[in-house]
């Protein structure tokens, strides 16, 4: 989905903050912990099959696991998931819905001697630094055990995106980048950062990328429903925030009263080296 952290946006002068320091809009998306489990779209089956097949056992570590979306589709292919995450209201939905969570950033948590077959982090690697999270990920895994990465990469249709991005400029101008404008560019760009991480930990065999493509259709008010939820959009001004629904509803009016979004699963995977 479109969270494309601040270090993805084209921007002139000094660098931008890396998206891992950008605290308070990786811990903004609890503001309506609801809206996100009820909205946010979960990940193809064949991408935790995946995982759970290429694991040395079922124990699996939820990095930024939120309100559990990825996790309940881990525990469904038969994995005992622990979930870590730095929001505490994301972590309070997630155990109402029967996963268990220890709340700290990644980089904080204190794994206490456990160990697992599998770290995955689904939509929230960008927020952790791409190289203490993997050197983390490495001292709880078991050897032979899978570091798992991934985004929900969207593809809008053409109609859709352009008129998506006529909206974002009308009622966004300073925004500082066109969330509807290559964003397969942008989520590559993260797997990249996420593999070149994995690498620099030097504990883990070279990284893989996988990808899966699937499709989702959204009507006028579900598209709407999800969209505070994006990086970013769960902080602006409520009328603001009321001004580009508007325009995104009309948008989608326009184009019918609703619209197939394309989707690309990237995933960056590796398993970790050496002996026990």
């Amino acid at each position: 989905m479109p969270t494309i952290p601040p270090e993805q946006a084209p921007v002139s002068g000094p660098r931008p903050r890396e998206a891992h320091q950008a605290r308070q809009v990786a811990e903004s998306f609890g503001s309506d912990a609801a809206r996100y489990d009820r909205t946010r779209p979960a990940y193809p089956d064949a991408l935790v099959e995946r995982i759970a097949a290429a694991s040395p056992g079922p124990d699996l570590l939820d990095v930024g696991c939120g309100t559990g979306i990825a996790a309940r589709q881990f525990q469904a292919a038969g994995c005992r998931v622990l979930g870590v995450d730095p929001d505490a209201r994301m972590a309070d939905l997630a155990r109402r819905s029967g996963v268990e969570v220890e709340v700290a950033t990644f980089e904080a948590w204190e794994g206490g001697g456990r160990a697992f077959d599998a770290v995955v982090a689904g939509q929230a690697w960008h927020w952790v630094d791409p190289v203490a999270g993997a050197a983390k990920a490495a001292q709880v895994l078991r050897p032979g055990g899978r570091l798992a990465v991934f985004w929900n990469a969207f593809q809008p249709p053409p109609e859709a995106g352009e008129a998506f991005s006529a909206v974002y400029r009308r009622a966004m101008p300073d925004m500082p980048f066109d969330i509807w404008a290559r964003p397969l560019d942008a989520y590559a760009a993260m797997c990249a950062k996420a593999a070149d991480g994995i690498r620099q930990a030097d504990a883990f065999c070279d990284p893989e990328q996988w990808r899966f493509a699937w499709e989702r259709p959204y009507t006028r008010d579900e598209w709407l429903d999800q969209l505070p939820t994006f990086g970013g959009h769960t902080q602006l001004p409520p009328a603001k925030q009321a001004e580009l629904l508007a325009g995104i509803g009309a948008a989608i009016d326009a184009l019918g009263g609703g619209f197939t979004m394309g989707y690309a699963t990237m995933a960056v995977t590796a398993a970790r080296s050496g002996a026990a």
